[in-house]
């Protein structure tokens, strides 16, 4: 199983920007792949991003484009999640994910196909 951890959420001004990261360890397998998703109250879940060791990192097709960057630290692997230009719509609780043993490219999984889940964190964009 898959250990996540995100961190940096928060309360972000209309039109700020947000850093969220992901730190991810225990995987099995050399292949793996990240999603960072997010959920609002009565909406379904969104998916934002995603980074594969296959093809790199991807956005998924949605209302918010982020941009990833990885690192490792000490047998961690961080993914850190950038968002600008937040509109109130983006406050949501986000998520990072992760799949072990997967060599395609990430764009390709469902959030459901996910195996391990973060304990999620809020973001809220107001004034």
């Amino acid at each position: 199983q898959v250990q996540l951890v995100e961190s940096g959420g928060g309360l972000v001004q209309p039109g700020g920007s947000l850093r969220l990261s992901c730190a991810a360890a225990g995987f099995s397998e050399d292949e793996y792949a990240i999603g960072w998703f997010r959920q609002a109250p009565g909406r379904e879940r969104e998916g934002i991003s995603c980074y594969g060791t296959r093809d790199g990192s991807h956005n998924y097709p949605g209302s918010v484009k982020g941009r990833l960057t990885i690192a490792s630290d000490n047998g961690w692997i961080m993914v850190t999640l950038l968002m600008n230009n937040l509109k109130p719509e983006d406050t949501a609780l986000y998520y990072c994910a992760a799949l072990d043993d997967w060599g395609f490219s990430c764009k390709a999984i469902k959030d459901y196909e996910y195996d391990d889940w973060g304990q999620g964190i809020q973001v809220t964009v107001s004034t």
